[in-house]
């Protein structure tokens, strides 16, 4: 049987793209959707496949609506009339003057995982065989599209939904960020290619035939609404008289805002406006809508798409309110893209241009974010950060409402708060906060700037934990869940806080709550499945982590801690495929190569074991688990003194009491006694534990110290009544001694 694959068509025109399509032998067709962004924008392609399967999936599988509602509301805005909103938070209904927030650059590869699965349960929901998608024009699809593409390559089964993805011949787009998953990847890597040969070059844009271009062809670009890739067609169209072709571009762009589909107003409407009859009013006012819309979405390669297109209708004489929106959005876009270096020319120039208060005291802020927070490490400059904060404080103070000046000198001071931590001062920090919580407190009604104030105490929860005061950043983690409770990061992040105060109940709670109101994302299951294997649910958190694994191939950690728990289960032959593959990925890793080691020596090959075990001291020399390991191969070997060296250099390098007790036990095993009663000594001290207590009385009666081990043997009893047997074991050394 021929193994399933998804399929790459490669042509240099879409006529071309279609007939090799078609001659592919696949099962029944889901939907056929065209990913050109000019159409839609984000998630062109995304949205069309949902208009289409939403209404249905409704009524096969409305759990898996209701499931990710937050994913389909967030690509196809049309939805809203079909799936209530279940999750909102602070940041999705702060109104603009208010936003304060913005998404991080990963929220859409949180969505497009998302995304799949719910394409994956409607497929299995429709219970009608395996089906065929096919995403036309990938080559021009916004990077949210690409992204969704590349994640439903990787992870769907070619036999449950096969994906014909067709491109131009360019090379694809590799868009910045700090996402991993990228189309041309994707395709290389999980697509069967058919390349269709000759064709006109993408290059070439000549009419064909003599005389001039047919004006029928120009007009027809018009209302294919520019995705057309046949070059007669656009130079008919370039060749349109231009207020001909503007008057065109007018009547399509009132056409489809008849259609009332607001994701048109990111895509063809923008286009048709821009080149209409009035670019730098009808035209700038449009994509100022979509810009925004872009903006409060989190789809950042949009928004400086918008900007950029923007600032080529507007200039800051002409529309200096829609200049600096289409500036300082792109500059918060690149940097939340890790492009903060294409940002600062772009607020030196605002500052060359503008005498705005508002522009300078937003682009000052800006400017000390990127020298605090957004450059290299190697870059920043905290101190010159602090200047352009100070900067932004003094022109807020200007402001002439005064509940709007508290409100910007409070924010501003948030920014000199995180300033004041990157330099290592965190109480200076917490005096900030706890002066901005109280201002706004006092000067704002309790609903006027929500989303402010809840930042402010969550940054606030951030700096009672660094500074040690628990009860303190619990209760601000609370308020802040208080009053946005669908904010799936601010239960992440006390998640987080109740394990390290040893309160793994209460982590699981969050956890599972951050995990129910997020699209997925890989960190939440990583946390969670530490806490069930704390718990003892090995089961639950080898799936975790199994989970963890299909959103993020590459998080070594989730395969590194499966495949200890798999290994403690017994269940070698899984842990050992973890192993190995952990290795391929990063061959020096020196807690796989203990882990390789372990396994060889549960094979019963001690040589292999011994061989793993000093590979991973060669990658890592410090590595004290390395050495423990080692030294207990040895002592089961019967090598005492090499068994304590080895042991001994693992206590050098951690205070971990475990350590210490084997040791001991070399020592007392090999007659030195004294040299263990002084380890067990400290690790009774640090832990209570009743093996040592037992270990130790043991290495006392060596030494004829009868009363002190009647001691220890005495507070076994007392603290573990089920260590009787091991205790009266030893009575008959008591007694002699």
């Amino acid at each position: 049987m021929a193994e399933h694959r998804h399929h790459w068509v490669r042509a240099a025109r879409r006529p071309a793209r279609v007939e090799a399509r078609d001659r592919l032998d696949l099962p029944p067709v889901l939907a056929v959707v065209n990913a050109d962004r000019r159409l839609r924008g984000p998630y062109t392609a995304v949205g069309s496949i949902l208009r289409a399967i939403v209404p249905e999936a409704l009524a096969r599988c409305p759990e898996a609506v209701t499931g990710h509602d937050v994913e389909l509301l967030s690509t196809t805005p049309e939805l809203r009339d079909l799936v209530p909103a279940t999750r909102e938070t602070l940041t999705s209904l702060a109104v603009p003057k208010e936003r304060t927030r913005f998404y991080s650059a990963l929220r859409t590869l949180r969505i497009a995982h998302g995304l799949v699965e719910f394409l994956e349960e409607y497929v299995r929901a429709a219970g009608e065989g395996p089906r065929t998608l096919v995403v036309e024009d990938a080559h021009r699809a916004d990077p949210t599209d690409g992204e969704f593409l590349a994640v439903l390559l990787r992870r769907t089964d070619p036999g449950l939904l096969t994906v014909v993805v067709t491109t131009g011949t360019e090379a694809l787009e590799r868009p910045d960020g700090p996402g991993r998953e990228n189309l041309p990847d994707a395709l290389a890597a999980h697509c069967a290619l058919l390349d269709v040969p000759g064709g006109p070059d993408a290059s070439d844009a000549e009419p064909a035939g003599p005389g001039a271009p047919d004006a029928a062809l120009g007009r027809a670009h018009i209302a294919a609404d520019g995705t057309g890739d046949d070059p007669a067609q656009l130079a008919a169209y370039l060749a349109l008289p231009s207020d001909e072709r503007a008057r065109l571009h007018d009547l399509r762009r009132a056409e489809l805002e008849t259609v009332g589909e607001s994701s048109l107003r990111l895509g063809a409407i923008t286009w048709h406006a821009e080149h209409g009859g009035d670019p730098s009013g009808v035209g700038a006012d449009v994509l100022r809508h979509a810009l925004d819309h872009c903006m409060d979405l989190g789809y950042y390669h949009a928004v400086i798409d918008l900007g950029e297109r923007g600032r080529r209708l507007v200039t800051h004489e002409s529309h200096p309110t829609h200049w600096w929106a289409f500036t300082t959005k792109m500059t918060t876009s690149f940097a939340a893209l890790g492009l903060a270096e294409r940002a600062l020319p772009l607020y030196d120039e605002a500052r060359t241009l503008s005498a705005s208060p508002e522009v300078h005291m937003q682009a000052a802020y800006a400017t000390a974010m990127l020298h605090t927070r957004h450059f290299e490490a190697g870059r920043r400059d905290h101190g010159l950060a602090r200047a352009w904060v100070n900067q932004a404080i003094a022109f807020a103070h200007w402001h002439p409402d005064p509940k709007e000046r508290e409100a910007r000198v409070v924010f501003n001071r948030n920014g000199l708060a995180l300033i004041e931590i990157h330099q290592g001062r965190p109480q200076a920090a917490l005096e900030l906060l706890d002066a901005c919580v109280a201002q706004l407190d006092e000067t704002l009604e309790p609903h006027e700037h929500a989303l402010h104030r809840s930042v402010l105490r969550y940054n606030r929860a951030q700096v009672y934990t660094a500074l040690g005061r628990h009860a303190e950043a619990v209760a601000d983690y609370t308020a802040v869940i208080e009053c946005d409770p669908n904010y799936a990061e601010y239960h992440f992040d006390r998640g987080m806080l109740w394990r390290d105060l040893g309160e793994p109940e209460r982590a699981l709670a969050d956890y599972d709550r951050a995990i129910r109101l997020s699209p997925p994302f890989p960190e939440a299951y990583f946390n969670r499945a530490d806490v069930l294997a704390e718990l003892g649910d090995t089961e639950a958190a080898v799936a975790d982590f199994g989970y963890v694994l299909q959103l993020d191939p590459e998080f070594d950690d989730a395969r590194l801690n499966r495949a200890s728990l798999l290994f403690e289960a017994g269940a070698y032959e899984a842990a050992g495929a973890d192993v190995r593959a952990g290795l391929a990925r990063t061959p020096e890793n020196a807690r796989l190569l203990c882990l390789r080691g372990q396994l060889l020596a549960a094979e019963d090959d001690p040589g292999a074991a011994a061989d793993a075990y000093a590979d991973a001291l060669a990658a890592d020399p410090e590595y004290a688990q390395a050495w423990a390991l080692l030294g207990e191969l040895r002592y089961q070997q019967g090598d005492l003194d090499g068994a304590g060296r080895n042991l001994a250099r693992a206590v050098e390098l951690s205070a971990e009491p475990g350590l210490r007790f084997n040791l001991a036990v070399v020592h007392h095993d090999a007659g030195r006694y004294g040299e263990a009663v002084r380890l067990l000594d400290e690790v009774v001290e640090s832990t209570e534990d009743v093996d040592a207590r037992l270990q130790r009385a043991r290495c006392l009666l060596g030494l004829d110290r009868a009363e002190p081990a009647r001691a220890d043997l005495l507070a076994c009893l007392e603290a573990d009544p089920e260590s009787a047997e091991q205790v009266y074991a030893l009575m008959p050394e008591l007694a002699r001694a």
